[in-house]
Order: C-alpha cells, then sequence, then structure tokens
C-alpha cells in the first residue's frame, strides 16, 4: 500500500470478506497493491474484535501542542533557512507567548 493511504470501511469488510471466503492473503496483497503487514493485521483486529474499525487514540500521541505547531509555523515562514533542529531549540528557548 503506497504512501500509507486509509482505505474506506467499504475496502476494508470486502477484504475481510474475501478472507472468509478463503481467498489467500497473498492474492489479496497483489489484487488490492496491499502490504502483506496491512492485510494480516486488518485480519487479526476482525478475528479478535470481530470489527475492522480503528480503535480512538490509535497512532503516535502529539509531540507539540496546536499553540506550538503555529509558532513553528510562523517561525519556519519567517525564517525559511532554518533547520528542523534551530526551531526545535527556539520552541523551547523563548516563551510561545510574549505578551
Amino acid at each position: 500500500m503506497s504512501n500509507h493511504q486509509r482505505l474506506d470501511d467499504g475496502m476494508r469488510w470486502r477484504i475481510v470478506g474475501r478472507l472468509e471466503a478463503g481467498q489467500s492473503q497473498v492474492q489479496i496483497c497483489r489484487e488490492f497493491n496491499l502490504t502483506p503487514s496491512f492485510v494480516s493485521n486488518l485480519w487479526k483486529q476482525f478475528q479478535d474484535t470481530g470489527s475492522i474499525e480503528r480503535k480512538p487514540g490509535e497512532g503516535r500521541p502529539r509531540a507539540t501542542a496546536a499553540t506550538e505547531d503555529r509558532y513553528l509555523s510562523i517561525t519556519a515562514r519567517c525564517n525559511r533557512g532554518a533547520t528542523a533542529s534551530q526551531l526545535s531549540r527556539d520552541l523551547y528557548e523563548e516563551p510561545v507567548y510574549q505578551g
């Protein structure tokens, strides 16, 4: 699966239906252009929970708050030559709100 695209629920249910019908995971990977780990994880999730929906809160926790994101965005636009390390250093050296 290229670019980590999210499949809609209809497509996920179609994949699960084909797995239940006996189609191999390798065939499904080739047909839908998916990685084997994606199909395997989807199948395990369906077998464990009976559902294909993602649980809320899955994924990597955010490292910055919304205000910090805005500050970084503005600072990066003003100082286009700055590296990520410099922006990070500036973020934690200076207060976000100076008023």
